[in-house]
């Protein structure tokens, strides 16, 4: 089946930022470069509208010389595009959004977290509310995709391409202009060769708890400095840290957090994987299954705080997520019948669980035990988003 975007369903999406732009005088969408922000915008605002201004587009800056004559005039809702660009603007916004009464609601689109984006938080604190976007997840392109959203990731323009080869061109292509293009912009001076080269590190330890000795080493530099670009690729949403739950249990927990690759596309691009069979026969496959269900529940559930857990003795626990006051536990499992086991049993009382789920890639449901149970990642994410 070919894919165009026009045929991809993102109304979870929409009905998220118009429910924001009700609530909020600013909202900010943010996300990683091509994952369709621009494309969602211009549902609210056309392009060739006064109100748009994309700051990668000299006509926009021009109009933006003077910021203040260009937006003070304006009503309804204006969005800007590529906020990370023009930082300056944050205090304008601020006072264009205390104007009493109310003209303007602005959408600001924007390719960094509010971590690397800090005066935005500081400037706009009270009137802003922050939304994040990612590729396209499993419900919006449909689990009969499933085989080709895991091996391709959601970027849209990876997903949609006509043949693997072009899919698999376009990634190289997007990581290539974000390391040497697009970093910079941020004003991050890191050499693209080196951060290329840290980041497929990053890949080979995709699913294992970070351990920044043994990558400070193969990089002839500081513990320090690897954590630094580890945290730069988390800004970025290129990488996601999972950070370890620590319970008064009396056993020595893990302390350092898990590393994935957000994206399992550009995660097979790092590994040097093109297509379903060579996924298959990876030895990273199953670390690759579970950075993919892991990136959907937590896109599905949208939980109130998201840890792993794991202790020194082999128990562990894949996802421990809080959401509504509840303690939901999830074990990743790429296998035909996932079966109850002691790691399961002993997350379920130490950690008192209200449920845990055994997620995996197939199609039935089925009880492990009381309050566990083996549940199809399908399943599991349409559930949470019917």
């Amino acid at each position: 089946m070919v894919y165009n975007r026009g045929m991809i369903n993102r109304s979870i999406d929409d009905k998220r930022i118009r429910g924001a732009l009700k609530r909020s005088r600013i909202v900010a969408l943010l996300g990683p470069r091509q994952c369709g922000k621009t494309t969602l915008a211009r549902e609210f605002v056309p392009v060739d509208s006064l109100n748009y201004f994309d700051l990668e587009d000299p006509a926009s800056l021009a109009r933006l010389a003077a910021p203040e004559t260009a937006l003070r005039t304006l009503k309804g809702l204006v969005v800007i595009d590529e906020i990370q660009r023009r930082p300056d603007l944050f205090p304008l916004l601020r006072v264009l959004a205390d104007r009493k009464p109310l003209r303007t609601r602005f959408l600001i689109l924007g390719s960094a977290s509010p971590e690397l984006l800090r005066q935005s938080s500081e400037t706009l604190a009270g009137r802003i509310e922050t939304m994040l976007l990612e590729g396209f997840r499993l419900t919006d392109v449909g689990v009969t995709s499933q085989a080709r959203h895991w091996l391709r990731g959601g970027f849209p323009l990876s997903f949609t391409a006509r043949t693997e080869t072009a899919s698999v061109a376009w990634r190289r292509n997007f990581m290539q202009t974000f390391l040497e293009r697009d970093m910079p912009q941020l004003g991050i001076t890191i050499p693209a060769v080196t951060l290329r080269r840290f980041w497929s590190m990053v890949a080979h330890y995709h699913g294992q708890t970070w351990n920044a000795a043994e990558l400070a080493r193969a990089l002839a530099v500081n513990e320090s400095t690897v954590r630094r670009y580890l945290d730069l690729l988390t800004d970025v949403f290129m990488v996601r840290q999972v950070p370890p739950w620590f319970e008064n249990l009396g056993k020595r927990q893990v302390k350092a957090p898990k590393v994935y690759i957000r994206d399992s596309g550009l995660l097979h691009t790092l590994l040097g994987v093109s297509s379903r069979r060579d996924l298959e026969y990876h030895p990273k496959v199953g670390a690759s299954w579970e950075g993919y269900a892991i990136e959907e529940i937590i896109k599905a559930i949208d939980p109130d705080e998201t840890y792993f857990w794991a202790t020194h003795n082999g128990a562990e626990l894949d996802l421990l997520l809080f959401k509504k006051g509840k303690r939901i536990g999830v074990e990743c499992k790429r296998t035909d019948a996932p079966s109850l086991t002691p790691s399961m049993r002993t997350a379920m009382t130490d950690l008192r669980l209200d449920a845990l789920y055994a997620i995996y890639p197939g199609e039935r449901e089925y009880p492990l035990a009381k309050k566990i149970t083996a549940i199809p990642l399908s399943s599991f994410i349409t559930r949470a988003h019917p």
